[in-house]
C-alpha cells in the first residue's frame, strides 16, 4: 500500500494528497481494529456472541472496558455483535492514556508517595465500584516488577501496562502481516440485517437485537488498482421532483375509508436505526392508496425541523404462512414533497409495513451545544414546575406517542414509549396505579396527564433533571431540546371497498425480511450490470428522482469483495459516510452497497460510482 500511495503522489493534486493521508489514517486504524479482532477470532466474518468476547476482544485492542461500557454496548437485547460494531465501539472507547490510569491511582494514593498498599488495593478492587475477585487482584500484585514490600508501584505497573497494550498490538499486526491476502485488502466485514442505518464512517452497523442473514460489508479496502474487474455507473439527475402527475389527487379517496398510524425513526448511539412496524389487515380486496411522510410537530416561527428533510419509504410485504415467510407486494416509490405513496390493489388478508429510511439524512450531527436547557424551576411558592421549552417538547413528544393520534395514550402506545426511553413495560397494575393518579379520559392517559407524569418525576428527584434527560436524548432529542437524531413519521391507509385496520406491532431495528425486500426491490426495477467474466457477480441500480441505490448479487460458491468508488460524484451524500469503501458479499447471495442522495435538492446531481471486483 505505501508503494502504491507513493506511486499516486506523483501524479495527485494537493487536495487528492489530503484525501489519501486521511484514508491512510482510516486504513491504519482498521487495520489495528482487524489485527485485534483476529487475535480473538479466526475471521472478521464471526460474530461476538457473549459479553466476555466482547471484553476480551476490547483488551486486545488497548482498551480496559468497565462492566458498565460492557452492558452499555451489550444490551438485554443483544444477541451478537460483529466486526464493525466492535470498529464503531472503539472509535467511541479510546485506549487509557497513562495520564489517565496515573490520576485515577493518584486519588487513592493518600500518602502521595507513589505507592499503594496491597491491603488497600485488595480493599479498593474488591469491594469498591465494579469489584474483581481475589484471583483478579493477585495477579496484580504478583506482578515482580511492579511490587515489593506489599505494595504496589503504581508508576511501573502504568508504564507497564502501557508498554504490554502496546506489544499485544504490535504481535497482533504481525500475525496480521503474514497473510499476504489479508495485508493486501486491509478490511473488515459486517453482517448486513437492514438498510436503514447510517454511520460514519462506515456504513451500517448490525442490529443488535436479531442478525439473521450472512450479507456483508467492511470499511475501507487498500487502492483500487489491485481490482481485476471493474464497471462504472454515471447518471446525471436533476433537482428533484416535488410532484408526480400519475398519483391520484387526494380529492379522489376523501370518500375511500381511511386508517392511520404514527410512528419514529430513532437514531441509536451505535448509528443504528430503530422504527416501529406494523401489520395491517384488509377485510377484502381492495385497491388501497398507502401514503408515509414525516410528521409535521410544532415548530419554532422561522426555524425548520430538521427531521422534516429525512427520507420516508414504506414496503408492504403479503404475510403468508408465517411472519418469517413474507412476499414483497410493492414499496412507496411515488413522490408528492416530502410524501411518498404507492397505490394498487391488495387481496384480503394481513400485510406487514415496514418504514425505511436510507439513513442519508439521518445520522449522527456533531453540533457544539453551548449550555443546557433548563427542564424545571421551581415558581414563587418554591413547587416544581416545567419550563415553557420543556412542555413545548413534551407536547410534540406527546403527538409523537400518540400513535392513533386519537389525543389520548393508550397502555398500548405508553409502552412504546417506555420501551424507547427505559426498555421495560408498564404492566396493568402499574397502569391502573397511573390512571388513578393522572388525568385519563376512557382510560387512557390526557396530555395534561402526560405532563404531570413528567412532573412527579421531577419532584421524585428533587428537581434533579437527569432522568428527564435520559428521556429525552433516548427519543433524539439534544441538549438544546432540538430533535435532531429522530424523525417521526405518519401512515395513511385509504382503502376503496373497506375498512383497513393498522396496528403498531414492534419497535425494532431492520429486519431481514426488509433486507430482502429492498434487494428484490432493486432487482426488479434496477438496471443490471455483470461485474465479471462468468456472470456470477451482478450490480443492479436503482433510480428514482430521489435516491440511488446499488445492490450487488453473487451467484458463485464463493465470497467476493467489491471495491466501490464514489470521488467522481457530484452533490451526493450516502448512507455509508466514505467516498471510497469496499463491500464483502456471501456465497449465493446479495446485499445492499449504498444508498445515494442529493446533498442540496435544489441543485442538480451526478452519481458518478465504479464497482471494481478485488482479487
Amino acid at each position: 500500500i505505501n508503494a502504491s500511495l507513493s506511486r499516486e503522489k506523483t501524479i495527485l493534486s494537493e487536495n487528492c494528497q489530503a484525501k489519501k493521508s486521511q484514508y491512510s489514517e482510516e486504513e491504519t486504524f482498521y487495520m489495528n481494529c482487524r489485527a485485534a479482532y483476529l487475535a480473538v477470532f479466526k475471521s472478521s466474518l464471526e460474530n461476538i456472541k457473549s459479553k466476555e468476547q466482547l471484553c476480551l476482544v476490547l483488551q486486545q485492542a488497548g482498551r480496559n472496558p468497565s462492566q458498565k461500557t460492557v452492558n452499555q454496548y451489550w444490551t438485554p437485547q443483544t444477541t451478537t455483535l460483529n466486526f464493525d460494531d466492535f470498529c464503531n465501539i472503539l472509535k467511541k472507547e479510546k485506549p487509557a492514556t497513562k495520564t489517565e490510569l496515573l490520576k485515577a491511582f493518584l486519588k487513592v494514593d493518600t500518602n502521595n508517595d507513589g505507592y499503594i498498599l496491597h491491603t488497600e488495593l485488595y480493599k479498593i478492587l474488591t469491594v469498591r465500584g465494579e469489584k474483581m475477585t481475589v484471583e483478579e487482584v493477585n495477579a496484580i500484585t504478583k506482578l515482580a516488577d511492579v511490587n515489593s514490600n506489599g505494595k504496589l508501584d503504581y508508576n511501573k505497573f502504568c508504564k507497564l501496562y502501557m508498554t504490554t497494550n502496546e506489544q499485544c498490538r504490535k504481535t497482533a499486526l504481525e500475525k496480521l502481516e503474514v497473510d499476504s491476502r489479508l495485508r493486501r485488502q486491509q478490511f473488515g466485514s459486517q453482517v448486513e440485517t437492514s438498510s436503514e442505518r447510517a454511520t460514519t464512517p462506515i456504513s451500517k452497523p448490525s442490529s443488535r437485537t436479531t442478525r439473521k442473514t450472512d450479507h456483508k460489508t467492511s470499511s475501507r479496502p487498500s487502492s483500487a488498482q489491485s481490482c481485476k474487474e471493474s464497471i462504472s455507473s454515471t447518471i446525471s439527475m436533476g433537482t428533484s421532483s416535488n410532484t408526480n402527475s400519475e398519483l391520484i389527487e387526494p380529492n379522489t379517496v376523501k370518500d375511500w375509508q381511511c386508517a392511520q398510524s404514527k410512528g419514529c425513526f430513532f437514531l441509536e448511539q451505535d448509528g443504528e436505526i430503530i422504527t416501529h412496524k406494523y401489520k395491517l389487515y384488509l377485510p377484502q380486496r381492495s385497491t388501497v392508496y398507502i401514503t408515509i411522510k414525516p410528521l409535521n410537530l410544532s415548530q419554532l416561527e422561522g426555524k425548520t425541523s430538521p427531521w422534516l428533510s429525512v427520507d420516508t419509504a414504506l414496503y408492504v410485504l403479503k404475510e403468508n404462512e408465517s411472519q418469517e415467510n413474507l412476499q414483497l407486494v410493492s414499496f412507496t416509490e411515488a413522490r408528492n414533497k416530502e410524501m411518498f405513496m404507492w397505490k394498487g390493489e391488495l387481496g384480503s388478508g394481513i400485510y406487514w409495513l415496514i418504514p425505511f429510511t436510507t439513513g442519508c439524512r439521518l445520522k449522527k450531527i456533531k453540533k457544539q451545544i453551548t449550555g443546557e436547557a433548563k427542564l424545571v424551576y421551581r415558581d414563587e411558592d418554591g413547587e416544581l414546575a416545567l419550563t415553557k421549552e420543556f412542555k413545548a417538547a413534551l407536547s410534540d413528544i406527546f403527538e409523537m406517542i400518540d400513535l392513533d393520534g386519537n389525543g389520548l395514550l393508550s397502555l398500548e402506545e405508553y409502552n412504546f414509549f417506555e420501551l424507547r426511553t427505559s426498555g421495560e413495560k408498564c404492566d396493568e397494575e402499574a397502569w391502573t396505579v397511573c390512571k388513578e393518579n393522572f388525568d385519563t379520559k376512557k382510560n387512557e392517559l390526557t396530555r395534561q396527564g402526560f405532563m404531570d407524569l413528567n412532573l412527579m418525576e421531577a419532584n421524585d428527584r428533587e428537581g434533579d433533571p437527569s432522568d428527564l434527560w435520559v428521556t429525552l436524548l433516548s427519543l433524539g432529542y439534544n441538549k438544546a431540546l432540538e430533535m435532531t437524531e429522530a424523525c417521526p413519521f405518519v401512515i395513511d391507509i385509504y382503502a376503496e371497498k373497506c375498512k383497513p385496520r393498522i396496528k403498531a406491532v414492534y419497535l425494532e431495528a431492520g429486519s431481514r425480511q426488509l433486507n430482502r425486500a429492498i434487494c428484490k426491490s432493486v432487482v426488479n426495477k434496477g438496471d443490471a450490470k455483470v461485474l465479471d467474466s462468468d456472470e456470477s457477480i451482478i450490480v443492479y441500480t436503482y433510480k428514482s428522482d430521489t435516491r440511488i441505490t446499488s445492490v450487488t448479487e453473487n451467484k458463485s460458491e464463493n465470497k467476493v469483495v467489491i471495491h466501490v468508488n464514489n470521488e467522481q460524484s457530484k452533490n451526493c451524500v450516502n448512507n455509508r459516510g466514505l467516498n471510497i469503501f469496499a463491500v464483502e458479499v456471501a456465497p449465493k447471495s446479495m446485499m445492499v452497497c449504498q444508498h445515494v442522495m442529493p446533498l442540496k435538492e435544489q441543485e442538480e446531481w451526478i452519481y458518478n460510482c465504479v464497482h471494481s471486483l478485488v482479487p
